[in-house]
């Protein structure tokens, strides 16, 4: 795609399209990243799926999140950017997903939390993810400093092995009406909630997941429970994210997830991976991501979800054995 063309393309994604025209600009991203994504033009090739058979957007093969883990996958020259790598698992494999422009991803995640939350100058933002700010390349970690410095609240910032401290700046921004955003991941969150109990009315918690082998695994609805009799609060706040999307979804209620326009979930049957399932039913989860315009816009995902009947969606867990699916499909 000629640089004018991406940089019309990119400008519309972010600013704002009718409902009608999201089916061509997803078909404009598909005709791009087939023909100039090495490694999703070879993936169609091996299943057949050849660009001139896609005329819609239920006919669009998605690419499993695995390939990031063993491939390169970019589009155009790409790649000029940070590279954001997972947390990895057990194995020790790790994704990562090579940035072109940061400043795509910097649209995306303010436009996408002022869309939901409103101007992060409006809050102090205090964040508790040890294990991504560990790693040292987490594409999270990148987002919430961005979030921190925009903050502009001499209290904002990264909290990491010091519950104590961390208790008593929540209890300090409480004490002063202040309108805090608490953001962590699931196990640092509990580890926190075990030590100190909270009675929040100024404070947004907002869990991102994971317990990354520290804890048990537990149910959200599980987590929430938990978290919302530590803190009083009435409802706990989810962000949806992973490393090989530059968007994210919000649920501010009961894990029900809302994404921005330019990030679309699909239902696909987990017996039939090319069959979509209608709202109620239960399957993995496929995401259109426009952000991905330098890397690869549609992923098949390990997730396992639900759509509603207005578009917002439940993450119901993963499928076992995910991180081999796709891995050995292709050649480098």
């Amino acid at each position: 795609m000629p640089g004018k063309k991406r940089e019309q393309l990119i400008k519309k994604i972010f600013n704002g399209f009718p409902e009608r025209e999201f089916e061509e600009l997803v078909l404009e991203m598909f005709s791009y990243q087939s023909l100039h994504n090495k490694v999703y033009k070879n993936y169609l090739e091996y299943l057949g799926a050849g660009r001139l058979a896609v005329s819609t957007i239920a006919d669009i093969p998605f690419m499993p999140v695995s390939l990031f883990k063993t491939h390169r996958v970019i589009t155009g020259e790409g790649g000029r950017g940070p590279a954001f790598r997972s947390s990895g698992t057990v194995t020790g494999e790790r994704s990562c997903h090579y940035v072109s422009d940061a400043g795509i991803y910097e649209t995306s995640f303010l436009k996408c939390f002022e869309m939901f939350y409103g101007n992060p100058a409006d809050y102090s933002i205090l964040a508790l993810l040890p294990s991504y700010v560990e790693s040292g390349d987490s594409s999270l970690v990148y987002m919430v400093g961005s979030l921190i410095e925009r903050s502009g609240h001499p209290e904002s910032g990264f909290y990491l092995d010091d519950a104590g401290r961390l208790a008593d700046m929540i209890n300090k921004l409480e004490n002063s009406n202040r309108k805090t955003l608490l953001i962590g991941v699931s196990f640092a969150l509990l580890d926190l909630v075990d030590k100190y109990s909270f009675a929040l009315k100024n404070t947004i918690v907002m869990e991102t997941g994971g317990m990354k082998g520290r804890r048990r695994e537990i149910t959200r609805e599980e987590l929430h429970g938990i978290l919302k009799s530590k803190t009083g609060l009435g409802n706990i706040h989810s962000e949806y994210g992973m490393t090989e999307l530059l968007s994210q979804a919000y649920s501010q209620s009961d894990g029900i997830f809302t994404s921005p326009p330019w990030m679309r979930i699909l239902i696909r049957d987990a017996y039939d991976p090319f069959a979509w399932l209608p709202p109620g039913r239960s399957g993995g989860v496929n995401i259109i991501d426009l952000a991905n315009i330098d890397s690869c816009a549609f992923i098949e995902t390990s997730d396992i979800g639900r759509m509603m009947d207005g578009g917002e969606f439940e993450i119901l867990g993963r499928f076992d054995n995910s991180d081999i699916r796709g891995c050995n499909l292709l050649a480098d």
